[in-house]
């Protein structure tokens, strides 16, 4: 079971010959054999549908290991359940850092349970990298110089929408659902930042809480208030929820955008009911596995061999495990940037040093770059719109909403 045990992820496979590392009993979560990652996940509650980043990890790095590890030493990759639940997420995290004693956490998921430990981990200097979540706050380099996001912005994702909808529908009457939390109120700046002093004529907001059973009265609030276009920022129970919500009453708003961290097909667009949502906008940085572009695909050939061997039981419809394959390889673009030198600031060094890495599910455009005053990773989208089977991409890569 994933959800409260340890992973000690290992092969028989020969090993590469250890760079000599000094003093490695004194390096927390580095032996000469092993290197050791932390990670929490939603394995349960609200936003469960999330567990498979997880899992893919879990088998990325049993895939590593098969192949002979990082710098001669084998991967445990340590992952609990927190429930999406931010206490639990301190606790679990203490229990890794503490206790585990793991060398760094990776791709731990969700903005208020990542808040959560935010000043710990940076109090206790414990590399808290390559969060799931876009969180604008993350590239806050000065402040939490040992905490770093990997996807888009939320705000620059809100910005991009904006943009858009200004250049076709000048005079709309939105409609933002958010949730309760800096995951959701990220959203709502981005559109403040582009509206400005006309956001309080044009925009209706409603929120709901993670802890809800459904945004059933939102939407109706929103449609009834007169909105003509969607902005739809929460998880992807929710999403989908909302997608199926608007389509039941019978609304139909000229634009709905959909955050991009819920457009899974697996998990969010065929629950919500495929045909419910045609027409959907939202952005993408990743490449959609139901998009038929990507069939010959290199990259997404690399994927689809890894999940075949090593997840065949996995949803390939999930965008999950593109997102989670994509962020796991530029971990190991890292580590191997580290030459055996595991030390927590020589970590973050080299998290802090990426020169256009390219993932294999990244859309083509679109790289991986940080450096010591920029720790927003990825900073290009491409907006898309769901066609009721797949995702179609339009326009072309855009950065930031020069705003």
């Amino acid at each position: 079971m994933i959800l409260t045990r340890r992973h000690l992820l290992a092969a028989g496979a020969a090993t590469l010959a250890a760079p000599s590392l000094a003093r490695a009993q004194e390096t927390p979560g580095v032996t000469a054999t092993e290197l050791r990652i932390g990670n929490t996940m939603p394995y349960s509650g609200p936003a469960s549908a999330y567990g498979s980043i997880g899992r893919s990890h879990e088998a990325f790095f049993r895939m590593i290991n098969d192949q002979g590890g990082i710098a001669g030493r084998k991967i445990n990759f340590i992952t609990y359940d927190d429930g999406y639940s931010p206490p639990k997420t301190v606790e679990q995290t203490r229990r890794l850092v503490e206790q585990d004693k793991v060398a760094f956490t990776f791709n731990q998921l969700g903005t208020a349970s990542n808040s959560a430990i935010l000043r710990y981990m940076n109090q206790r200097k414990v590399p808290h990298i390559f969060l799931s979540t876009g969180a604008d706050k993350w590239g806050n380099y000065q402040d939490t110089p040992w905490t770093i996001g990997w996807q888009p912005s939320y705000r620059t994702e809100a910005q991009i929408y904006m943009k858009h909808l200004l250049e076709q529908r000048p005079n709309a009457k939105i409609g933002l659902l958010f949730q309760n939390d800096d995951f959701g109120k990220d959203y709502v700046n981005g559109v403040k930042d582009v509206l400005g002093a006309r956001y309080d004529q044009m925009v209706r907001a409603v929120s709901h809480e993670a802890t809800d059973p459904t945004i059933d009265s939102q939407v109706v609030t929103l449609q009834q208030a007169g909105c003509d276009v969607m902005v739809t920022a929460t998880t992807p129970k929710f999403a989908a929820q909302t997608v199926r919500r608007v389509f039941d009453v019978g609304w139909r708003p000229a634009f709905h955008y959909l955050t991009n961290v819920s457009i899974s097909v697996g998990t969010v667009m065929e629950p919500a009911g495929p045909e419910k949502g045609v027409g959907i906008i939202t952005s993408a940085y990743l490449k959609d596995p139901t998009d038929p572009a990507w069939d010959e695909d290199k990259g997404m050939n690399e994927w689809r061999d890894f999940m075949r061997r090593y997840i065949p039981n996995g949803d390939m419809k999930d965008g999950s495990y593109p997102f989670a394959y994509g962020i796991a390889q530029t971990l190991m673009h890292v580590l191997e940037k580290c030459r055996g030198n595991f030390a927590r600031d020589n970590i973050m060094k080299q998290v802090a040093d990426i020169h256009d890495f390219v993932p294999a599910t990244l859309i083509p455009g679109i790289k991986v770059a940080t450096s010591a005053t920029n720790f927003h990773p990825i900073r290009q989208m491409q907006l898309q719109r769901w066609t009721g089977q797949t995702w179609q991409r339009f326009g072309g890569v855009i950065e930031g909403a020069n705003v």
